[in-house]
């Protein structure tokens, strides 16, 4: 019985062996780990200096608590994570071992499970230096948030990882030609999410549309916190449960994508 248990649970031992496997790709090649670090840098950079020119000359963002250094650093942790996720799933594409893997003992939710803690350690590589500028270069010490940050970043995770199994499994039945939607799919969300601007800055039927995102209800905390300095629980509990539906849909959609993939032959090909 306890075999059988065994046979029919997740593998630790499994996750851990993909989670290797990317971990010994990325660390093979020095372009991949100075990309992960070099766009983050630049964001913090340009931003940063964005922020301390408007602070000059108008003194709202001063008075803000650099609310705009932060929405840079949150919404990096969104794209990132997403990212993240995403790079991993193509790296099997591109070297066309996806049918190889689905082949293996490996399960659907052992693959995405090593694709999700990749995500989290492409992400510390990223993010961890990026704090570090915002707080040498511009006094801003992201972590001074204290313990909502913990709310926000569990929300934005979230979310990258729903996007991230919802493309991956576009790009597993469409092939590369489907490529495309995993660099510009969370770009298209960037103004809903009201990262920079709050949600009223929207028209009205757009706002409606802005509240269908959980990363919309992030970046409003964020700015109540850092301005007006009020944490809003509300925000954190509709941003999880909006989360938590599409967390289970992205999945359901992978796997609906994943049978269409078997049955019509498109796995070990993957290309074009």
């Amino acid at each position: 019985m306890s075999g059988v248990a065994v046979h029919h649970g997740i593998s630790v031992h499994r996750i851990n062996a993909m989670v290797l496997r990317y971990w010994y790709l990325l660390m093979s090649s020095w372009p991949r780990l100075l990309e992960l670090v070099y766009w983050p840098a630049l964001q913090i950079i340009t931003w940063g200096f964005l922020q301390n020119y408007i602070s000059q000359t108008s003194g709202f963002f001063a008075q803000a608590g650099g609310s705009l250094i932060g929405a840079v650093i949150l919404w990096d942790i969104l794209f990132r994570g997403q990212l993240g996720f995403s790079i991993s799933f193509l790296e099997e594409m591109w070297a066309r071992n996806l049918g190889n893997l689905m082949m293996s003992p490996l399960k659907p939710i052992e693959f995405l499970i090593s694709m999700m803690v990749m995500s989290l350690i492409r992400l510390a590589i990223g993010v961890v230096p990026m704090t570090l500028l915002a707080l040498f270069c511009f006094d801003f010490n992201f972590f001074a948030i204290g313990l909502p940050l913990i709310a926000f970043f569990c929300n934005l995770i979230f979310t990258s990882w729903s996007i991230g199994i919802f493309v991956s499994g576009l790009v597993l039945r469409n092939g590369l030609g489907a490529e495309s939607v995993v660099w510009t799919l969370m770009f298209g969300l960037m103004p809903l999410a009201c990262i920079y601007y709050p949600v009223s800055v929207l028209p009205v039927w757009l706002q409606y549309l802005a509240w269908t995102l959980p990363p919309t209800y992030v970046f409003e905390g964020m700015r109540a916190l850092l301005i007006d300095h009020v944490f809003r629980t509300d925000l954190m509990v509709w941003s999880l449960a909006i989360n938590a539906v599409l967390f289970i849909a992205s999945f359901a959609i992978f796997l609906a994508l994943l049978r269409s993939a078997k049955h019509h032959g498109s796995l070990l090909g993957g290309g074009e």
